[in-house]
């Protein structure tokens, strides 16, 4: 009987934990800006930091969630820009870069270990922006709005006037985006981490 109350507070508190690092993933998310030289329509944000944290400290499918109550805040706060394509990418990309740096994590869950995690996951990441972008995310964003991927180009050749192909918009614009924004991700949890955990621990013992 004490063990399902245990199992009980266990979940409640794993629930509550999500919920709070979600919304804080969603805070962050608002607060966003362009980078200089890249395509308009991606936004620089943080909301990465809480996903990686709440995933290295409960696993995977509480990170996915935290992901996805970061996204359903915003659609039910701000709806959707960009027919959801914009939520839809966001929503995978951030899922291959906690899972990838999870996968690494548990092999040994060590500083060092999460730092590889997170390096490799923000690699892998990077190039399945690329493809996602290129093969899915644009011409479904460009088909629901009329647009073609010309268009597209020109959006971004507006900031970046090197940008003149689908293959320079991935090489200067797409790949180096991702790169930046998880990588700052990176460097920060691996500096904050231990600190956090701490505190999280220190209040969920109580």
């Amino acid at each position: 009987m004490e063990m399902k109350k245990d199992r009980k507070r266990l979940i409640a508190r794993e629930l509550t934990l999500i919920a709070i690092l979600g919304v804080i993933s969603w805070l962050l998310m608002l607060v966003k800006f362009p980078l200089p030289f890249m395509p308009p329509f991606m936004d620089f944000d943080l909301a990465a930091i809480p996903e990686l944290i709440g995933t290295f400290l409960m696993g995977p499918i509480p990170g996915v969630f935290i992901v996805l109550v970061k996204i359903l805040l915003k659609i039910v706060t701000m709806g959707s820009s960009s027919a959801f394509t914009g939520e839809l990418i966001n929503f995978m990309l951030s899922c291959v870069f906690i899972l990838t740096a999870w996968v690494i994590y548990r092999i040994k869950k060590a500083r060092w270990v999460a730092l590889l995690g997170m390096g490799v996951a923000t690699l892998v990441t990077a190039v399945a922006a690329c493809v996602a972008n290129v093969y899915l995310i644009i011409p479904l964003y460009a088909k629901l709005y009329g647009y073609d991927m010309d268009a597209v180009i020109g959006m971004t050749q507006a900031v970046n006037s090197h940008v003149d192909s689908v293959w320079s918009l991935v090489l200067l614009g797409i790949l180096p985006f991702n790169i930046i924004k998880n990588g700052v991700a990176t460097i920060l949890v691996f500096v904050i981490y231990k600190r956090t955990v701490t505190l999280i621990r220190r209040i969920w013992n109580r």
